[in-house]
């Protein structure tokens, strides 16, 4: 997991391929996991609604994340995902 800057505010910050649910589910759920899962506290896995099928909940209702998108822990532990450009034009790797 690399760490990246929202300026001026730090966040961690992860990017799903639609390939990487173990690190995804260890990101969202903050602990280790021994076998891939389809849902946790803070998302699931609905292939129906979108490629890749990850559907993060947010405090604003669930929230789809396509593959490709950075799904973010906010400064108050929230997460919610963002869509590659904005990422890549907000925030800077540190």
């Amino acid at each position: 997991m690399a760490k990246f800057r929202k300026r001026p505010v730090e966040v961690n910050a992860i990017q799903w391929t639609g390939k990487n649910l173990d690190e995804i589910t260890e990101f969202l759920e903050e602990k280790a996991i021994k076998n891939s899962v389809s849902s946790g506290y803070n998302f699931y896995l609905d292939y129906q609604k979108v490629d890749g099928g990850l559907v993060i909940k947010t405090l604003e209702g669930e929230h789809i994340a396509s593959i490709g998108d950075w799904i973010i822990k906010g400064v108050n532990g929230e997460y919610y995902p963002c869509k590659p450009d904005v990422f890549r034009d907000t925030y800077e790797a540190i």
